[in-house]
């Protein structure tokens, strides 16, 4: 195998590959990367065995081959050459060898043979559509930070992509949620989406599928099948297989009964719970919200450190409540809002609280408070 390709080129392929790879795995052939080289294009394979990532990149191949390469090792060495360099790799296939030249520099790496190396068996999924990269980017961004991380319910380990009934009818819903706080994100159910299976998408493919959203012209090509999920542009895909659980009945905890509004500037109150939440001990982080006519006052009292007090003007027009939270999870849910005001819908102290951007139905986010 030998074949000439530009730096940028084959950093780009290059990473996205590697960031797949487990660093810590008993099977040395799952460090490596799979390197194809065919007519013009060249493919580069890397697997963790839960996903798979293929990116094709143009290149001169002057002999077709293929050969696996440690991905780290690769992507650091590519990641230090100059930009703008053309870089040729080159391999004999008996010596074991994989040669990088790239200018004056010179690399010779010990590859591992291709056959050893384990290709995602193929499957046929039942539904597929494209839908925009913006449209994946905010259903998956949105809700990925309530992705729970405890092993032992690993049905919540990652989002649930689903087709669910709203209002308006059908639409795309990706859900996460760890028993503390949920996010609920819809969008426009894309043209031959109606039937996809619901299924949970791992946390670590949630975060690999992001690298592909960042152009906002692409149209990604999404494929679903009860056991797996396949996310492609013209240069990469990304196979997984998806979370072999049921997702628990959100619904149920959706509060709808929640009348008390309170509507609030949303970059305001997050730097305002940051401030106050500087004091807050640790383990606890617990903020008070005490609300009455159009203001709301949070506090932290920590005996150990201190307090902490900031009034905040809102939109608040019921009896007075007071109300304690997670500071972290106050935060990223605010975090959250966009464009405009944050609306907080209450019912007691002690009830999950509801909160939403504006008039907009379409992201939904459920905290639980905790007491104070």
């Amino acid at each position: 195998m030998k074949l000439s390709i530009e730096r940028g080129t084959l950093l780009k392929a290059v990473s996205q590959a590697q960031s797949v790879v487990e660093r810590r795995n008993t099977i040395p052939i799952l460090a490596n990367v799979l390197i194809e080289a065919e007519g013009d294009e060249v493919h580069f394979r890397a697997t963790d065995l839960d996903i798979e990532v293929v990116d094709k990149a143009p290149a001169k191949v002057e002999r077709a081959g293929a050969t696996t390469v440690s991905a780290v090792m690769l992507h650091e060495i590519v990641r230090k050459l100059p930009d703008g360099a053309l870089v040729t790799l080159s391999d004999d296939g008996t010596a074991g060898r994989l040669t990088v030249e790239a200018g004056r520099s010179h690399f010779n790496l010990a590859t591992l043979p291709k056959e050893d190396f384990p290709v995602m068996a193929s499957s046929e999924y039942s539904s597929n559509f494209s839908a925009p990269a913006p449209v994946l980017r905010r259903l998956f961004d949105k809700s990925k930070f309530a992705i729970s991380t405890e092993e032992t319910r690993y049905y919540l380990n990652g989002v649930y992509m689903h087709v669910a009934e709203s209002e308006g009818g059908k639409v795309l819903r990706c859900v996460a949620t760890d028993g503390h706080r949920l996010a609920r994100i819809d969008a426009d159910l894309p043209e031959g989406a109606e039937d996809m299976p619901g299924v949970i998408v791992p946390r670590k493919t949630v975060g690999e599928l992001r690298k592909l959203l960042d152009d906002d012209d692409m149209k990604i090509a999404v494929s679903v099948s009860e056991t797996k999920v396949r996310f492609a542009t013209p240069d990469i895909m990304l196979t997984s297989k998806v979370i072999d659980g049921t997702f628990p009945d959100y619904t149920r905890v959706i509060p709808q009964g929640n009348t008390r509004k309170m509507e609030v500037d949303a970059a305001e109150f997050a730097q305002a719970v940051d401030r106050v939440a500087t004091v807050s001990s640790e383990r606890s982080r617990a903020v008070k919200l005490s609300l009455d006519e159009d203001r709301l006052i949070l506090s932290v009292n920590a005996p150990d450190s201190g307090a902490a007090e900031e009034e905040l003007a809102v939109a608040y027009g019921d009896e007075r409540l007071e109300i304690g939270f997670n500071a972290k999870y106050l935060l990223e849910i605010a975090s959250q809002v966009d464009r405009e005001n944050a609306v907080f819908l209450f019912n007691s102290s002690g009830d999950p609280t509801l909160m939403r951007e504006g008039n907009d139905t379409s992201a939904v986010y459920v905290v639980m408070p905790m007491r104070v």
